[in-house]
């Protein structure tokens, strides 16, 4: 990837310059579209009174953020804090009565006793019940050792909760019903079967024994993870838990302190753009849509990634700052949209993510070198993926064209690490093999845009956006957005190249597949 070529400043500023002020303009148009339709009668429906005293009318069309930070923040602050304050009270009790050990062994015993009935006083003796018998089932398949019927029945397990009439069937189990029933009753179910499987193929690999079933019950009931997640693979979780050393590292408290606040910051950027640019629900209105212009579109399809960048940042960073409180060191939140230029590194859900790579597709693919076997194992990664986001048309043709950019991605660069190209390369200098690669970045990074925006907006908006920007805005439309985004693929690109001297100061090495020629007309 040639991380460390170094582009001249003035290019750099340049591109800055450019990125920004394009940035500035299509948010001026967003603005513009918010503010004059405003009274359209689909904003009706998801442009609710915000600020009274400004004035300004709200985007609520994401039920999950207004779940989060409006309806339901009492009721989950009131869990989290919970969380927290019994286990500060279980450590500072613990010493008095002599069972200090005893807490710092078995700390994980208490988190899940304290989760299992949390989940017990929120959804019921039934909900409960449903859940146990499938930690039992995937427990007793783990006993078995073979990592093919862990994946069957887990799989299967998993299915039930998508597929009718199963699902309706477990759904019953929960008796009563309250706003925030449905989403507790997916989440707590799916996220404990993916948890079962880490479970079940960790005691797989186990030479020695096996897990017990309370391992399982403590891993699963750790109440920050219970309900949203994000996954922590059972191997980590294990050993982070049991680790009796609860020492802390130099200034780790300020570090969790400092990420609380700048989560606290990005719920307040998030509620101030709400109120000024209804990127959301925009994009549901296709008549004013097709109004608009080819960079407001642009905007839009961009702005929609960044956001539910930040929304899974923000909610995975809440639930983050709990468990580093009870010493793990629980999955980062995912990577900027704006950072990503190759599919390999695209997720919204790093929990999902490692837990993808580990158990599926480095399982499948290896040393990820054969074409073939990448291929299988990139095919079986997003069939387990449509299973976890619910078999539905959308789901299909978003896991589709995501498995064929992945894997059109890696064949491109096979084929480019081959002579002649490999050659070219090599004779044309760093910089300007940085240049060309950006290029494809950008192109690369409209098509992550436009193979993801359909899942989070819908088809037909998905549909408009490329059109616009590929047929009709040819081209003008076509090649400007290109250049701005070339330019923020060069930052990104400026940012690793930084980051590569700081992880390994050393000049790099020449590469040891070097052509000969190439290697001669360098030296000269």
């Amino acid at each position: 990837m040639r991380l460390k070529a170094a582009l001249p400043k003035l290019e750099l500023y340049l591109y800055a310059a450019v990125l920004y002020l394009s940035l500035l303009w299509a948010g001026t148009w967003i603005w513009d579209a918010s503010a004059d339709n405003v009274n359209r009668k689909v904003f009706k429906k998801s442009v609710k009174p915000g600020w009274h005293y400004f004035g300004r009318k709200m985007d609520v069309a994401d039920f999950e953020w207004v779940m989060w930070f409006t309806t339901f923040r009492n009721h989950i602050l009131f869990a989290l804090a919970g969380h927290v304050i019994f286990a500060k009270v279980c450590s500072l009790i613990s010493p008095r009565i002599g069972m200090d050990d005893w807490y710092c062994k078995h700390r994980s015993l208490i988190y899940g006793l304290y989760g299992g009935l949390a989940v017990l006083v929120s959804m019921g003796g039934g909900f409960l019940a449903l859940v146990l018998s499938h930690c039992f089932i995937l427990y007793s398949v783990a006993l078995v050792k073979r990592k093919w019927i862990v994946f069957v029945a887990g799989l299967a397990s998993l299915a039930t909760f998508k597929m009718e009439p199963f699902n309706t069937w477990q759904q019953g189990f929960v008796t009563g019903y309250f706003d925030l029933q449905d989403i507790l009753f997916y989440g707590g179910s799916c996220f404990t079967i993916m948890r079962s499987m880490s479970f079940a193929l960790e005691n797989c690999e186990k030479k020695d024994g096996n897990y017990t079933f309370t391992d399982l019950l403590k891993y699963n009931f750790y109440l920050p993870f219970f309900y949203f997640g994000p996954i922590q693979t059972f191997d980590q979780f294990h050993v982070q838990a049991n680790n009796p050393n609860l020492t802390r590292k130099q200034r780790e408290m300020w570090n969790i302190t400092t990420g609380a606040l700048l989560h606290l910051g990005a719920i307040f950027v998030v509620d101030v753009f709400f109120h000024y640019l209804y990127i959301l629900t925009i994009p549901n209105d296709m008549k004013l849509v097709k109004q608009l212009s080819d960079w407001s579109l642009a905007g839009l399809a961009y702005s929609n990634l960044v956001y539910d960048w930040v929304k899974a940042a923000v909610m995975f960073g809440v639930i983050n700052t709990v468990a580093r409180l009870d010493h793990l060191d629980p999955p980062q939140p995912p990577k900027c949209i704006t950072m990503l230029y190759v599919f390999a590194e695209t997720h919204f859900d790093r929990g999902i993510n490692d837990w993808l790579c580990k158990y599926v597709y480095d399982y499948i693919g290896g040393s990820h070198k054969h074409i073939f076997k990448e291929l299988v194992a990139t095919i079986c990664t997003f069939v387990v993926t449509t299973l976890w986001l619910g078999p539905c048309e959308l789901v299909y043709i978003w896991s589709f064209f995501n498995c064929f950019g992945l894997n059109l991605e890696l064949w491109v660069d096979k084929i480019f690490s081959l002579p002649p190209f490999s050659n070219i390369e090599y004779a044309i200098g760093e910089a300007m093999s940085r240049r060309i690669r950006a290029v494809f970045g950008a192109l690369n990074f409209w098509t992550i845009i436009l193979y993801n925006v359909l899942a989070l907006n819908s088809l037909e908006f998905a549909k408009l956006v490329g059109k616009r920007l590929i047929v009709q805005g040819f081209p003008l439309s076509t090649l400007s957005v290109l250049f701005v985004t070339y330019c923020g693929v060069q930052l990104v690109k400026e940012r690793e190249r930084k980051q590569a001297f700081l992880d390994d100061p050393e000049p790099a090495a020449v590469p040891q597949d070097m052509p000969e020629e190439v290697g001669k007309m360098k030296a000269e």
